[in-house]
C-alpha cells in the first residue's frame, strides 16, 4: 500500500511539473517582447536645425538616449537604435534598420526651426501634406537625403519638391495609419497636459524616413530652437528628462492599449443580426500586413483557414475568412485573437473593392 502511494506521489508530481512547464511557455507567449526602435534625427556631418548655439543632431540624440533609458527598465520592451553616437545614418537605412528588427514601432525625434518665434511640440504620421506649411516641415527634414550617396538611385520614385509624389508612397503605410495616430495622440496629451506644452498637434506630411518603414511610425518635432525660450528649455537636463519621459510613458501605455485590443482600426458598431448582409459585399479579418511575402497557408498562420493575400505597393495583406456577415466575421475576428493576433481587425469588400466596415453596414 506504502508502495502504491509512494508511485502515485510520483505520477502527480510529474505531472505537476509537466503543466508548470508547458504554462510558463504560454506565459512567454503572452509576455511577447515589444520591439521599438527609436530614431535620433541627422547626425555626423548633418546638424539638423541650428538654432541660438543648439544643434538639433546633439538635442534629439539626448533625448533619444533618455527614452531608450525608461523604456529599457521594462523586460517586455527591447529598444533599437538606429544611432547612439554622432553619426550619419542614411534615411533609407534608418528603415531598413527598423524592419529587420520586425519592430512594433518607430520613433523619430527632431527639433523644429521657423523664421518666425513659433513654438510647441507636434507629431506627425506619413500621410498628404494638409497645408503649405507641413509640406515646408516634411521638405526641410527630407532634405538630408542630397548629403547621402546615391540618393538619386535610393530615392528615385520621392520628389522632395513635389507635395503629389507622397500620394503613392502613402499606401504602403496605410495599414499602420490608426496606430500611428494612436501613438501621436498619446505623445500630444503628454506633451499638452503634463508638460504644459503648447499643442501644435497631430498633422501628416510626406517624410520619407517614415514611409521607408513597415510598422506604426511618428516623427516628434520636440520644439523649435529657433525660439530662444524653447531651445534653453530642450537643451538643459530638465528639459530632455521631461520629453524623454513623456514620450516613454505614451508608448508604454500604446503598448498597453494595443495589448488590451484598444485600437482604433475597428469600427464601434453594435453587431448586426446574422441574417443582416449586404448584396455584393463581403466581410474579412485582417491578421497581419507587411513586406515579407508569405504563402497564405493555415501551417503560416496558426491554423487560420483559410487565409487569402492581396498586395499593395510594396505592402502584403494576409486576411482571414471570407463571409457576407458581419456577425459572422466578429466571430471569425475572435477567432483570429484567440489565435495569438491580437490587432487583428474586420475590412469589407464590395465586388472585390475595399471599402469601409461602417459603409458596408449602411448597405445592410
Amino acid at each position: 500500500m506504502i508502495k502504491k502511494v509512494w508511485v502515485l506521489t510520483v505520477l502527480l508530481a510529474g505531472v505537476f511539473w509537466l503543466s508548470s512547464f508547458n504554462g510558463g511557455e504560454e506565459k512567454e507567449e503572452t509576455n511577447k517582447i515589444f520591439t521599438v526602435v527609436l530614431d535620433a534625427g541627422h547626425g555626423g556631418h548633418d546638424p539638423g536645425n541650428i538654432g541660438n548655439g543648439a544643434k538639433e543632431k546633439d538635442v534629439a540624440l539626448d533625448i533619444v538616449l533618455a527614452v531608450g533609458r525608461e523604456l529599457e527598465k521594462h523586460k517586455d520592451i527591447k529598444v533599437v537604435y538606429t544611432r547612439k553616437t554622432d553619426k550619419f545614418v542614411n534615411l533609407y537605412v534608418r528603415g531598413k534598420i527598423a524592419n529587420e528588427a520586425n519592430a512594433d514601432l518607430f520613433v523619430s525625434i527632431h527639433c523644429n526651426s521657423h523664421h518666425s518665434n513659433a513654438y510647441g511640440t507636434e507629431t506627425f504620421v506619413l500621410g498628404l501634406h494638409a497645408n503649405k506649411q507641413n509640406f515646408e516641415v516634411a521638405k526641410a527634414e527630407n532634405e538630408v537625403i542630397y548629403l547621402e550617396e546615391n540618393h538619386e538611385s535610393n530615392y528615385a520614385q520621392y520628389d522632395i519638391n513635389s507635395p503629389e509624389s507622397v500620394i503613392g508612397l502613402t499606401i504602403m503605410q496605410e495599414e499602420f495609419l490608426g496606430q500611428s495616430i494612436q501613438l501621436a495622440k498619446l505623445l500630444q496629451d503628454n506633451f499638452t497636459v503634463k508638460l504644459k506644452r503648447k499643442n501644435r498637434g497631430v498633422k501628416q506630411a510626406g517624410f520619407i524616413v517614415l514611409h521607408q518603414t513597415f510598422m506604426p511610425s511618428v516623427l516628434i518635432e520636440t520644439g523649435f530652437l529657433s525660439n530662444r525660450n524653447e531651445k534653453s528649455y530642450l537643451a538643459s537636463k530638465k528639459g530632455k528628462t521631461d520629453m524623454a519621459e513623456n514620450i516613454a510613458e505614451a508608448i508604454i501605455r500604446y503598448k498597453k492599449e494595443i495589448t488590451n485590443n484598444i485600437a482604433i482600426d475597428e469600427v464601434p458598431v453594435s453587431p448586426t443580426p446574422e441574417s443582416d448582409t449586404a448584396t455584393g459585399v463581403v466581410f474579412k479579418v485582417q491578421v497581419a500586413a507587411g513586406s515579407n511575402k508569405i504563402e497564405p497557408k493555415r501551417y503560416n498562420f496558426r491554423g487560420l483557414d483559410p487565409i487569402s493575400m492581396e498586395s499593395v505597393g510594396r505592402v502584403y495583406r494576409y486576411l482571414y475568412g471570407n463571409t457576407p456577415s458581419y456577425q459572422e466575421a466578429r466571430n471569425l475576428q475572435r477567432q483570429a485573437r484567440d489565435k495569438g493576433y491580437k490587432e487583428a481587425y474586420i475590412v469589407a469588400y464590395r465586388n472585390g473593392e475595399r471599402i469601409s466596415v461602417d459603409e458596408a453596414l449602411k448597405d445592410n
